[in-house]
């Protein structure tokens, strides 16, 4: 059975718009839940990068070594599952800082990307990821009215450790009042619940 990642890396968790569609979209695909794993970023906050892991990524310290620890986890668990859904808000056009951490954590050298004269190459397995982003305003589209380096950062540093699959669906315009908000879910709701019937059926 395909097995989902979902991580919710906004400060209002549970009650964010995000997570209470993609909790939709998943019970609308069948997906039961023992096959869905959760990570909340703020809830369960993640350690900072601290000197003792600098050392242990310059001195080429095992897989294993404490000092990894966390690292080596948050890759595992990503290894572990078949799709990636990433809920998120966009913090100053771009990821907020607990989705940068977890990127900090599984983005190394030697474990999850492998440094060439070309550049990083991934050594990860590729898998269909979605990306559901939350904002205020609106950066996607014609009513765009402000810059979006979340998406092309997001997606090279995906990409990075071997993930290319990738799709983003802008939930745009939440502070406009409740009838924003539900024109906004409306018009994700079903391409989200499309792709993800799609990654689901080849994952």
């Amino acid at each position: 059975m395909t097995r989902i990642l979902l991580l919710n890396c906004g400060p209002h968790s549970d009650a964010s718009h995000g997570y209470r569609l993609a909790k939709e979209t998943l019970a609308a695909s069948g997906i039961s839940d023992a096959h869905i794993t959760e990570r909340d970023l703020v809830q369960t906050p993640l350690p900072a990068i601290a000197r003792d892991y600098a050392l242990a990524i310059t001195s080429n310290a095992a897989h294993d070594a404490s000092e990894l620890q966390w690292s080596e986890q948050l890759i595992a668990e990503l290894e572990q599952h078949d799709v990636l859904f990433i809920v998120t808000p966009m913090h100053n056009f771009t990821i907020p800082a607990t989705l940068k951490l977890w990127l900090d954590h599984v983005i190394r050298i030697h474990r999850s990307f492998a440094a060439t004269p070309q550049g990083k190459v991934g050594l990860m397995k590729d898998r269909p990821t979605l990306v559901l982003v939350s904002s205020g305003g609106f950066f996607a589209g014609e009513r765009a009215k402000q810059a979006d380096f979340l998406t092309p950062y997001l997606r090279y540093a995906l990409a990075s450790i071997g993930i290319n699959d990738t799709h983003f669906y802008p939930l745009q315009g939440l502070v406009f009042g409740p009838e924003a908000v539900a024109q906004a879910v409306s018009e994700v709701r079903q391409p989200l619940s499309e792709k993800l019937s799609q990654a689901l059926a080849t994952a």
